[in-house]
């Protein structure tokens, strides 16, 4: 699953964006199951905490 940018965050309802997170969150855990690639593996989960950080904030703000 690729990494969400903020304008399509902000196009998905509730449902949506908590499904999204459900699969970041699968995809932390595959990405730390692989192992073998440290730079590429570390730098992936970066990208998916910010963005399951910017979930969470638009989560927040809808509630």
């Amino acid at each position: 699953m690729a990494v969400i940018r903020k304008s399509e965050i902000r196009h998905l309802n509730k449902e949506e964006l908590e499904e999204r997170l459900k699969q970041l969150k699968f995809e932390i855990l595959k990405t730390k199951a692989k192992g073998g690639q440290a730079t590429a593996g570390t730098k992936r989960i970066k990208e998916i905490k910010k963005t399951i950080a910017r979930i969470h904030a638009k989560l927040k703000d809808i509630k």
